[in-house]
């Protein structure tokens, strides 16, 4: 029977913050004068996988969480990272925590992932069976693209009527989608938000194609560490969330990780599971941070997890009928020091040139004037970053009146 590991004294609530804050990266350093390539390679590392979404209400989802962290950075440093052809290729795309870009060097660790798709788990059920059933269009499409190179399964389609929803796809696009699954192709670009797929080989790093296979246990084992050290700190459903690991393995493998000695298993105050950190963590003294959050940041990503961490309840509102909406469509919280303070429903109205800003919802905790004036600073910074001259509230609350407040103030004056 192994050792029972050692106890620790309970982490506060302020410590658990401050750790999971320090770990994602909002850790009171001022941004670099200037953003270059290597920051965002680093910080990506740091958080491990950064969400793709199609919604783009204000701008792609996987752009957002960068700017919360660095500011205003050009977004071509993350697509040469993601999408270009050589040595500035540093992320790829998979199934990390739903579709997301991740590190190159994950991509071993995501092996037994591909593998178990292509045995028809871990997958849609309607992927599955097309696996199951259509090998041989699986197997005429990759090898067109083993022929032609990198292309859109719009360019081989052999439906003649348009493709509807996912469940509605041609079967070349269900193909390139359950070879990418599969490991087959990987995505060697976008056309627009198209994938555009090739084989990994043509793609990614030699040395990363070529990396000896890792058993299933010891990659699983790998990515809860990582996901642990993204954290900072969270019980073993948040730990295992992050790269949406099973149950039983994660269980198994965080228990391997304590016993090693690399992870602790600590009771944060308030919590009703146990926690875990590393075993050499270091808790900040104090966090000074302003960010407006994307809905898909991977500090919020686990909702249970945000209300324990920082009482603050989030649900994404996309999908729910206007009338029935609580705070808006796309709705970003707003980060301050070290708590959550307030919400903004915001879209980039391109043909305008303006960010619109429909709704401003203080939370309970209060905002304060300069805590107002920082989120103000965020607006304009956002709508710059954008490339829109102009920010427009068009909320009547009583906190959108002192938002417009902390803005005249500033010297900037609003439609």
């Amino acid at each position: 029977m192994p050792a029972k590991p050692p106890s620790h004294p309970p982490l506060s609530l302020k410590h658990a913050r401050r750790l999971a804050l320090a770990a994602q990266g909002f850790n009171s350093r001022q941004p670099p004068a200037t953003i270059k390539a290597a920051h965002v390679t680093q910080l990506i590392q740091r958080l491990g996988v950064l969400q793709i979404d199609s919604v783009n209400a204000l701008v792609r989802s996987h752009y957002l969480p960068l700017f919360s962290r660095l500011g205003p950075y050009p977004r071509t440093l993350l697509e040469q990272a993601a999408w270009s052809q050589g040595r500035q290729r540093n992320l790829f795309e998979y199934w990390g925590h739903e579709a997301s870009l991740l590190p190159v060097e994950l991509y071993p660790l995501m092996r037994w992932r591909m593998q178990r798709a292509a045995q028809g788990e871990g997958i849609y059920q309607q992927l599955a069976k097309f696996g199951r059933e259509q090998q041989t269009t699986i197997a005429r499409v990759l090898q067109t693209v083993r022929d032609q190179g990198a292309l859109g399964a719009g360019s081989i389609s052999t439906r003649q009527d348009r493709a509807g929803p996912w469940w509605d796809w041609s079967a070349e696009k269900h193909a390139l989608e359950w070879l990418f699954a599969a490991g087959e192709v990987t995505v060697a670009g976008r056309r627009g938000f198209e994938r555009l797929y090739d084989l990994p080989e043509r793609v990614l790093p030699a040395a990363i194609v070529n990396h000896p296979d890792i058993g299933e246990s010891d990659a699983q084992r790998g990515l809860l560490l990582h996901a642990v050290k993204a954290l900072g700190v969270g019980t073993e459903k948040d730990v295992r969330d992050y790269f949406r690991q099973d149950p039983a393995p994660a269980r198994r493998g965080l228990a391997e990780l304590v016993e090693e000695g690399v992870v602790q298993r600590v009771q944060v105050q308030g919590w009703k599971q146990p926690a875990y950190t590393l075993a050499a963590r270091v808790v900040p003294r104090k966090v000074t941070a302003s960010a407006l959050l994307s809905p898909f940041d991977s500090l919020i990503w686990e909702r249970g997890r945000t209300e324990r961490l920082f009482d603050f309840r989030y649900r994404l509102e996309i999908y729910t009928p206007q009338a029935k909406r609580l705070y808006g469509y796309y709705v970003l919280p707003f980060l301050y020091n070290e708590h959550i303070v307030a919400r903004v429903d915001l879209r980039a109205e391109r043909a305008a040139g303006r960010l619109a800003v429909h709704a401003v919802h203080v939370e309970e905790k209060g905002l304060d004037e300069e805590g107002m004036q920082a989120l103000a600073g965020n607006l304009l910074q956002l709508a710059d970053w954008l490339g829109l001259p102009q920010v427009q509230i068009n909320c009547q609350r009583a906190s959108a009146a002192r938002l417009r407040a902390a803005f005249l103030a500033g010297g900037v004056e609003h439609l």
